[in-house]
């Protein structure tokens, strides 16, 4: 998956109240429940039908590798919705989002001025307009490139530009070569 999307994700899971089912069986009776049948899970994971019904009885125990992580991917996919939705319009109306990075970052700006990219370490609180934004674009299914664009953009205003009060001529913020990336709500 994507950096940007599972950093938002990531933040969004800190908000659950309980955690989400950990053992195969569990989390296989949790997709029945939420899918409405043990079809609808096996199409959804390309196993067989048969297949879920031995882990939902605890016939089978543990999973190979491939089928883990996308048992795991759906169940924190569906796990708590009315939290994971309070926390996001709470962010997107009036908490905003922190973003921690260290990545190359640089600009455009008219001649004479020092634009070249620099690896730099930033922890930025992002307006609710920006954290509503990032949650929009990732739920349209936007790609790794347009959350890191909005990102981009985001940090240009809050942190070059400083709302306003800086650096009014700069054009564009090169956001790349990130090697860390956490989002807090």
């Amino acid at each position: 998956m994507s950096m940007f999307g599972d950093g938002l994700d990531a933040a969004v899971h800190k908000a659950f109240t309980r955690p989400a089912p950990k053992s195969a069986p569990a989390q296989m009776r949790y997709l029945v429940k939420q899918l409405g049948g043990t079809k609808a899970v096996a199409q959804m994971l390309r196993i067989s039908q048969r297949t879920v019904e031995r882990y939902v009885k605890d016939q089978i125990k543990k999973p190979r590798p491939h089928l883990a992580a996308r048992l795991e991917r759906e169940v924190n996919k569906r796990w708590q919705p009315q939290i994971r939705a309070k926390a996001k319009a709470k962010a997107a109306a009036t908490d905003g989002i922190v973003i921690d990075t260290r990545a190359r970052l640089g600009y455009t700006a008219p001649i004479g001025s020092t634009d070249q990219d620099r690896i730099r370490h930033l922890t930025v609180a992002l307006p609710p307009a920006y954290a509503a934004r990032l949650f929009d674009a990732q739920e349209a299914g936007a790609s790794e490139r347009e959350l890191q664009e909005i990102a981009a953009e985001a940090l240009k205003e809050v942190y070059f530009q400083d709302s306003g009060r800086r650096a009014g001529s700069l054009e564009e913020v090169r956001f790349t070569d990130v090697e860390h990336l956490e989002f807090e709500l």
